[in-house]
């Protein structure tokens, strides 16, 4: 595969990070850590409290938490795959900070998830608004995937 390859992820709890390690090791990507500029706390995460931070990020359509740090050459890029956890059935709102803070003009965005239980949904229609230039591939789960599936996934994918 001749492309440039970036894998981009958010993780929380750690179990993202370990597919977007995995998805690099199989596409020859590089990668690239979306940390929030002011970490999460497990309060900060916990769902079932509609006050904790997530909840509250998550129930604000302007939400846009920032990032620590920035890809300081994503111009040399092919492709992106944006990883994250699956919070409210869709993408945390920082993986939409992510995607507004670049262009991704002439570039492939491939979306990767890990979940507890629900999809992809309809993710992808809400998150292109963010990245409007760049082109779309299908998205999956990565919920115990392998390095030789990751791989004939990537080369099917671009």
């Amino acid at each position: 595969m001749s492309k440039k390859i970036l894998v981009a992820y958010f993780s929380a709890s750690g179990t993202t990070k370990r597919a977007a390690s995995l998805l690099a090791k199989a596409a020859n990507a590089d990668l690239f850590e979306i940390e929030p500029k002011e970490p999460y706390t497990n309060a900060d995460l916990d769902w079932t409290n509609k006050k904790s931070r997530s909840s509250l990020e998550m129930n604000d359509p302007a939400s846009r938490p920032e990032i620590k740090s920035r890809v300081e050459n994503l111009s040399d890029y092919d492709a992106v795959f944006v990883g994250f956890p699956v919070w409210w059935y869709t993408a945390p709102t920082i993986i939409k900070t992510f995607l507004e803070s670049y262009d991704f003009s002439g570039k492939q965005i491939v979306l990767f998830a890990t979940s507890g239980g629900s999809g992809l949904g309809k993710t992808e229609s809400a998150l292109k608004p963010c990245a409007p230039n760049a082109e779309w591939k299908g998205g999956k789960l990565l919920n115990g995937a392998s390095e030789a599936s990751l791989k004939s996934w990537v080369e099917g994918v671009l």
